[in-house]
């Protein structure tokens, strides 16, 4: 009988699974805060086009009303600079106004975000935790991971399921997701990627409070809490909205007719 001598774990291979658990930690944490940055920016895309549909294109209208009132007053007014001045400006603001309509209109989305399942979700999840571009170890690895996770936050809008799956698949079984050999390199490749894990979640910490301190965010809020108490603050805008819209063509028909 012959007694096998007993390997001593080096001190790399120790810190090597500390290491690995803590990115793993880090992985699937990275993995709910992107879901959470993907979730974000759509909802407030939807909410946005819907906000300019319902008052945008009314802020618009009256723009426009308000620049033709100004107009008509600098034709009547022809040595008024004062009022040739204001009524460029006031043009310029309607043909902005519009523009801003006309370019959020035209986006295909719709004003609300689909319904997404928890399958979805985890797929996407998993998705961002294994092929996230800011967890890759050269420039060859980060442009495939950047241009797989381009196509994965678009299956993730559309609700394509079959693929999220399709894209995990692939770079499952591609040769980039093959790792090295070696406890110590290993290692290096793991702490670099806890680095850039760490880095990627404080870029979504800070785009996370840009967009929850942002003006948006805050009439998105507003919203919801109006509908908790039974009220429609976007209507109620548009009511107003359109009563100041009357008032301001009846003045400029007042002021036509003069």
């Amino acid at each position: 009988m012959t007694n096998e001598p007993v390997r001593t774990v080096k001190p790399e291979e120790e810190e090597l699974k500390k290491k690995q658990a803590e990115l793993c930690e880090l992985e699937s944490k990275l993995a709910d805060r992107e879901l959470f940055l993907t979730n974000l920016r759509s909802e407030l895309s939807a909410f946005e086009r819907k906000y300019v549909r319902i008052v945008g294109q009314r802020y618009a209208e009256l723009d426009d009303i308000e620049a033709r009132i100004a107009e008509h007053f600098a034709r009547t007014h022809p040595q008024d600079r004062r009022a040739h001045d204001f009524a460029t400006e006031a043009r310029s603001q309607a043909e902005a106004s519009k523009s801003n309509v006309e370019d959020s209109l035209a986006l295909k989305s719709s004003d609300s975000v689909p319904p997404r399942s928890q399958t979805l979700k985890n797929l996407y999840r998993e998705v961002a935790k294994r092929i996230h571009p800011d967890l890759a170890t050269d420039r060859e690895d980060r442009l495939r991971r950047q241009h797989l996770m381009a196509e994965a936050n678009r299956a993730f809008e559309e609700g394509d399921e079959a693929r999220l799956r399709k894209i995990l698949e692939e770079y499952e079984s591609s040769p980039e997701a093959v790792k090295g050999e070696g406890a110590a390199a290993d290692l290096v490749r793991v702490i670099r990627k806890i680095a850039q894990a760490n880095r990627r979640l404080s870029e979504i910490a800070k785009e996370v409070g840009q967009l929850q301190e942002s003006e948006l965010f805050e009439l998105k809020e507003k919203v919801e809490q109006a509908a908790t108490e039974g009220r429609d603050l976007l209507q109620e805008m548009a009511l107003e909205l359109d009563s100041r819209i009357a008032a301001s063509r009846d003045r400029l028909n007042s002021l036509s007719r003069n």
